[in-house]
């Protein structure tokens, strides 16, 4: 996948193998997470960093694999 700096449902969708909807549900989450640390979000997108972190367990400087 390109370099990002937002990833959409749709991408979270096809990196985790879930629906649409569970995507959406993720991202709202992860979302509620940064908001709560007083960050600004986006609707319907997550930081791709943020997501790399939470999903995989990794720093953006490590390769997911």
């Amino acid at each position: 996948m390109e370099n990002k700096r937002f990833l959409t449902a749709q991408d979270v969708m096809e990196m985790l193998e879930v629906s649409l909807s569970y995507a959406y549900k993720l991202i709202r989450r992860l979302n509620a997470e940064l908001e709560s640390e007083g960050f600004v979000t986006i609707k319907g997108c997550v930081s791709t960093q943020y997501f790399i972190e939470r999903i995989y367990g990794l720093s953006i400087d490590k390769e997911v694999g």
